[in-house]
């Protein structure tokens, strides 16, 4: 099967690695423009310069923000207004500790909202934003997975 997104923007957070970037590569095999996500620019360029060298003349750019913050998803979608493909990859499972899993009491509240703002916030808040003008231009897509562990 032949899939064509040409002329359709996807984004993809939390793609500098893994499952993420797997999608964002299949989304620009797919003709997409694709924006790539990551928290520093120094993955961000990094992924961009590997994904560019694997699917050359693919239309791939990167935006570096840590989405787990309300001013940091309006950055992001201040720099990309519109898209038609959301994926909100974008999450982690760092309830480790070097000897495994952390003891479920341990873990401070503050941990427990950070998680929370990253793992689900970032998706609602991306969601809430790009969803409306994929129901206005009666096409678009929106996928979010759950976090993966490190």
């Amino acid at each position: 099967m032949k899939i064509d997104l040409t002329g359709r923007t996807a984004i993809v957070t939390g793609s500098t690695a893994s499952i993420g970037r797997a999608t964002a590569e299949g989304l620009a095999r797919a003709n997409a423009s694709v924006i790539i996500n990551g928290r520093t620019q120094a993955r961000v360029n990094e992924a961009l310069r590997q994904m560019r060298e694997i699917l050359p003349g693919s239309d791939i750019a990167g935006i570096a923000a840590d989405l787990s913050t309300a001013e940091s998803v309006s950055a992001f979608v201040a720099q990309v207004p519109d898209a038609d493909i959301l994926v909100n990859k974008v999450g982690t499972a760092f309830l480790r500790d070097c000897d495994g899993l952390q003891d479920i009491v341990a873990i401070p509240d503050e941990d427990w909202l950070t998680l929370f703002q990253l793992n689900v916030m970032s998706g609602v808040r991306m969601s809430r934003h790009y969803l409306p003008g994929m129901v206005e231009r009666s096409w678009g897509r929106v996928v979010s997975s759950a976090a993966s562990p490190r």
